[in-house]
């Protein structure tokens, strides 16, 4: 059974802003309203401090957002040179992440390099875990690796977050929920995966921060890119500064990003300020292969995990290392016109 895209609609009211919390001397960071060119923005405390204030109390707070977004692209408000560098992830700690699977495609290659096939409950309920969210690393901060033999990977996804959720909604009502869209770097330790599921109660140690990126945006500034509740344009993976992902995030998708907010709230209410994650961005080859890298003319991979199985497919032997010190990422997503959307998650792993 092929993927295949359920539910999610787009808002019925247009917001059009992008947001992003600048570094200060406390956990929280300062909220700040972004120009759309990334260039400028402009200090947003007298509306609300910090990102998950104004979601607290998003109603009133997105109308004046949106004012002073509209005020920033117009110059008319005093405005300081955004600069991405000095961003936490928009939301430095949150109150619940979970990551789910929403491009079966990566499952599968998983299953396949072990020679195990995917349940067929896979392409109706999704998978998902739920992350530590309480010290989210920012877009340009180092990732930390303790151990090389822990097999330290990234993982390039889309991310939603949602204002309160009531349990039980269906796609179509969680997605009316989803109030801003980022790109995610789910850093994983695989060398550790195994041992923590052969336990039979999930990731801990091999979840270790996520990030995010510098900028946040309301799904209607993504226009037509966003239907279904996934975004339609590819997302960029560079690897040690050469093109190593360049996935369609709106191919391939299995579950929209409404499908999985509705899966995490089947049986309980999502805080404001919840974030959700896509899982791996994946695309199949042009005749349902496993693709090829961007090097052989393919879309590439979103992480290193998914050339390693397709290695372990073709010769029985996975040769592309995980992540070492030194090494580099940065992962973005362009519009149709070539310019970033949410600015760059650009990382470089150190040895601590």
């Amino acid at each position: 059974m092929g993927p295949r895209l359920r539910g999610g609609t787009e808002q019925d009211e247009g917001t059009h802003m992008k947001l992003a919390t600048l570094k200060n001397d406390t956990r929280d960071g300062r909220l700040v309203v972004v120009s759309k060119d990334l260039t400028r923005c402009c200090e947003a405390s007298n509306i609300a401090p910090t990102l998950q204030a104004a979601l607290d109390d998003w109603e009133q707070c997105a109308p004046k957002l949106e004012a002073l977004y509209r005020d920033v692209e117009h110059e008319t408000v005093p405005c300081e040179r955004f600069h991405e560098r000095l961003t936490e992830s928009p939301l430095p700690r949150a109150y619940q992440w979970a990551d789910g699977s929403a491009y079966i495609n990566h499952v599968e290659l998983v299953r396949k390099a072990r020679g195990a096939e995917v349940p067929e409950s896979f392409y109706s309920d999704p998978l998902m875990y739920q992350g530590g969210s309480d010290a989210f690393l920012g877009p340009r901060d180092d990732i930390p690796l303790g151990d090389p033999k822990w097999g330290c990977d990234m993982e390039g996804e889309i991310a939603v977050i949602t204002d309160d959720v009531p349990p039980g909604v269906s796609s179509d009502e969680a997605a009316d929920h989803i109030k801003l869209v980022m790109l995610c770097n789910d850093v994983s330790l695989r060398g550790l995966i195994p041992g923590e599921l052969a336990k039979g109660f999930g990731f801990f140690q091999s979840k270790p921060p996520s990030a995010f990126s510098p900028v946040c945006v309301t799904p209607d500034e993504l226009g037509d890119a966003w239907q279904g509740s996934v975004i339609h344009l590819p997302l960029q993976v560079d690897y040690n500064r050469e093109p190593f992902g360049r996935a369609n995030a709106g191919k391939d998708a299995t579950f929209s990003l409404a499908d999985l907010v509705a899966h995490a709230a089947k049986t309980r209410p999502l805080c404001a300020g919840t974030i959700i994650g896509s899982g791996t961005v994946s695309n199949q080859g042009p005749d349902g292969d496993p693709g090829k890298p961007v090097s052989e003319g393919g879309l590439g991979y979103s992480c290193i995990a998914e050339i390693r199985m397709i290695e372990t497919i073709n010769t029985g032997e996975a040769k592309t290392p995980f992540m070492s010190a030194g090494d580099t990422v940065k992962i973005q997503m362009l519009d149709a016109d070539g310019h970033s959307i949410f600015g760059a998650i650009r990382q470089d792993v150190v040895a601590v």
